[in-house]
Parts: structure tokens; sequence; C-alpha cells
């Protein structure tokens, strides 16, 4: 069997701008007291896990989940940080909700609810711009720990291009899987790609699911 890579993948905990449908993109917000609890779940849920790293985003929302988990591995691990796992730029967008950016920007957000594959709002990243940054930021760190299992913390954005990267969907395919907080998703890393093993196990939570976009 060639050399792969074992990827658990977890979306952050809950943000108070996750409520709010408020685009975070890669703006600095934290968890909110549900996300540091689903964070803190999600950590227990893995704790039998043998896990060889942990890596996050480097913003905290990302960070601090990612943290939780490590607290809890059978063997002490420091979380790293890349910045290949940030939530897409969204620009102007950022610190909006998606209310107003429908009545401030229809046009383009008309673009971005059909998944132009290369609409960018100003200052912000177009979808396969996105889905490059997260391939090569995963090949990047998996291509490290061959044989190994690893957890990968990011954002709703970067696991659905992980999914879809996994499933050979194009950006703009209708989503028709779940982008919860705090879900566990399984996938392999060979270096031909990404392959699906398990998606949106949330059995560690309430049931509760949330899939907000630039989050």
């Amino acid at each position: 069997m060639p050399a792969a890579t074992r990827i658990i993948a977890v979306r952050h905990g809950e943000t108070a701008w996750n409520v709010d449908t408020r685009i975070q993109g890669q703006l600095d917000i934290g968890l909110n007291d549900k996300g540091r609890w689903q964070a803190q779940r999600a950590a227990a849920a893995l704790a039998e896990e043998t896990l060889d790293a942990v890596y996050s985003s480097d913003l905290s929302r990302a960070y601090a989940t990612a943290q939780a988990i490590a607290a809890q591995s059978p063997q002490p691990l420091a979380v790293q940080t890349h910045t290949g796992l940030r939530e897409r730029a969204f620009g102007k967008f950022e610190g909006q909700t998606y209310a107003a950016i429908t009545e401030q920007w229809p046009e383009e957000a008309r673009l971005w609810r059909i998944r132009d594959p290369h609409f960018a709002p100003v200052g912000g990243e177009s979808p396969l711009q996105v889905m490059a940054r997260v391939e090569h930021a995963v090949g990047d760190i998996a291509a490290k720990h061959l044989n190994q299992q690893i957890v990968l913390v990011a954002h709703g954005g970067v696991m659905d291009m992980l999914y879809r990267l996994a499933t050979q969907q194009s950006v703009s395919a209708p989503r028709t899987w779940e982008l919860g907080n705090t879900a566990i998703n399984r996938l392999l890393w060979t270096p031909e790609g990404l392959t699906l093993v398990g998606w949106s196990d949330t059995r560690h939570l309430d049931g509760e699911q949330r899939d907000e976009f630039g989050a």
C-alpha cells in the first residue's frame, strides 16, 4: 500500500459572528461560550486517537479549537500554525451580514451565491484561488507526516474545499454536505491527492449543525 497520511479535519467552534450570519473571512474573531464548549467536546471525542501532529489556521477561533484538541491528546502536542489553512479572504464583505451584502452589492452577492469560480470581492479571493491555496497547504503539511495521523483545524471554507478536492467536485458544484462547527471529518492524503473516509461526525455534540459561508 502506498504511503499515506490520515487527516482528521475539524472546523473551529462557534463564534458570535456565526450566529449573526456575519462574514468573518480572515478577521480574527474568537470563539463564543458555545464554541469553547464545542471545542472541548471535540477534544474529548478525539482523546483516544493516536495523533502525531496538530495543525491550525493562525486565526484564533481555529487555534483555540486546536489547542483544546492538542491538550487532550495522549501525548503532548504543540499546535503548529499554517496560514494556508485560513478562511477565504472576503475583502470588503468582511464584517458585513449576508443581508447587508445583498442590499449593498446585489450583483456581487449574486456572483458569490452562485459560486462563480472567478468572483472575488474587492480585496478578497476567488473560489479557485482558495481551492489552490488549500490544496497546496494540505499537501505541504501531509507530505511531512506519511504513515501518520494528523489533525487540521480550520474554517468552513477550507472544509468545503477539502470535500470538493476529495470528491473531485468543482468549486461551483452545489453543496450537499454539512460544514458544522467542530464536526469531525476524515480524509486520506497521498501524493496523488485526497480521498474521503468519513464526513461530518457530530455525535460529540447535540446534533446541531451549522452551515455558514465565510466562517
